[in-house]
């Protein structure tokens, strides 16, 4: 059965609206340590689709500017936000995004249903909540202040990041383009649509004729952009099959594998699918794996959706490959995902500097499995969605290093525009190129 919310207009007090209450929820099960994906179906399960929109665009405004908000509450509150309990805090922080970052949401709204919420929390909380929205609401003009003296304390707060990874950027790329990339990170990142078993052109009038205004992507002119609200899943385009959901960064990595037609490939970290259907419409067979069986089920499921006939679902572990050797192998490794915080943005609260040695063991071992079930003369596909040396091209080099019948290999010539490639490698940049962070290497097995 579906809710519908009233978020603004027309609501009482005493009446906190479920989209409301599915944000906080939100909040509790990612400190809970919940993926926000997860998290949002859980809260969000049961909102009709406009009420999911209000409730991700509120999520989202809070996780973006977390940092930012913090620091307008901490000097708010007295003795600073360390002394509140974390439902008050979440409260608040959803309180605060609404009154400066979503338009739609009047202060008294914003205000008193947050005060409701916090009754919940015990004596005191409402009270706490009234004065303190209220007093960001009237000093919402002067709330840019007091700026930190650090260069990078004041960037990281700025654009709401962790400082040590704003600091590794900035020594990496230079205080303006990192702060290009923060900009990039904290922008909406539209759905991008990949037609299937029909062309771009059917696509877009299928769209159209539903009263959707499709529009191209950077760099991926045969995908079909989408605009923000637009509910994928219930397109009638979606349901018959004839697309799927795939951020250009995503396609391009499969652009620049250039597989030769007819291959038998395997796709060992294959969830969402979205790679192995790109594969699929060259490769003769894809033998697409993953350790989850949820996640595999949902690639099957897609598989099915879409008809798709030379994709096969296995549960398999990457690190003990279930396939022979075969022509081309695809490792999509498990990594920071330091590329895609537009789309993840609870991902930077949630990343350690501790992980990126954790994520590196554990891609050096799937690399080593991958090289494995290469065939000579075929081809290992390493890539990540991270922007870090460590997990990209520092990889590369260490399995060049310790595997002397693999040499990196470059795409042939025009696959992937030039100014995705550097040195052979795939590199794209949310700041440069408009489109989530990946990286790739092609490696190709000498012959025997």
């Amino acid at each position: 059965m579906q809710r519908h919310d009233t978020n603004v207009q027309g609501t009482s007090r005493a009446e906190v609206t479920h989209s409301r209450l599915g944000a906080a929820s939100v909040l509790r099960d990612l400190r809970a340590g919940a993926l926000l994906d997860a998290a949002f179906e859980t809260a969000g399960g049961d909102l009709d689709a406009r009420d999911r929109r209000w409730l991700r665009e509120l999520v989202y405004a809070t996780l973006r500017r977390r940092a930012w908000i913090d620091a307008v509450l901490d000097t708010r509150v007295r003795g600073g936000l360390a002394r509140l309990a974390p439902e008050l805090t979440d409260l608040l922080r959803l309180g605060t995004a609404q009154l400066l970052f979503m338009d739609s949401v009047p202060a008294y709204a914003a205000i008193g249903q947050t005060v409701e919420q916090a009754k919940a929390l015990g004596l005191g909380a409402s009270k706490l909540a009234n004065a303190v929205l209220r007093r960001v609401d009237r000093e919402r003009d002067r709330l840019d202040s007091p700026t930190p003296a650090d260069p990078l304390d004041a960037l990281a707060l700025a654009h709401s990041h962790p400082r040590w990874l704003v600091a590794r950027w900035v020594a990496r790329w230079g205080a303006e383009n990192t702060r290009r990339l923060l900009e990039a990170n904290n922008a909406e990142a539209y759905t991008i649509l990949r037609p299937y078993g029909l062309v771009r052109e059917q696509l877009e009038a299928m769209l159209e004729d539903a009263g959707v205004a499709p529009f191209e992507p950077p760099l991926e002119p045969d995908s079909v952009g989408v605009p923000h609200g637009v509910a994928v899943a219930t397109l009638g385009a979606f349901q018959q099959g004839h697309c799927f959901a795939q951020d250009p960064a995503a396609t391009m990595v499969t652009r620049y594998a250039a597989v030769p037609a007819g291959v038998t490939m395997a796709d060992l970290c294959a969830a969402p699918g979205g790679k192995a259907f790109e594969l699929s419409r060259t490769a003769g067979q894809v033998v697409a794996c993953d350790a989850s069986y949820p996640r595999a089920t949902r690639i099957a499921e897609s598989v099915r959706r879409m008809g798709v006939p030379n994709v096969h679902v296995v549960v398999a572990d990457a690190r003990r490959p279930c396939v022979p050797k075969v022509d081309a192998v695809l490792l999509d490794a498990p990594c920071t995902g330091t590329g895609t915080f537009r789309r993840h943005p609870d991902a930077r609260w949630r990343l350690k500097p501790s992980d990126l040695a954790v994520m590196s063991a554990v891609q050096r071992t799937l690399l080593d499995a991958a090289a494995s079930v290469v065939r000579p003369d075929g081809l290992l596909i390493y890539s990540t969605c991270s922007l870090e040396a460590e997990e990209n091209d520092e990889q590369i080099e260490a399995f060049l290093e310790s595997h002397d019948d693999f040499t990196l290999e470059a795409p042939p010539a025009g696959v992937v525009p030039e100014s995705v490639l550097d040195a052979g490698r795939l590199r794209v940049l949310p700041h440069v190129h408009g489109m989530d962070g990946a990286f790739a290497a092609r490696l190709r097995r000498r012959a025997a």
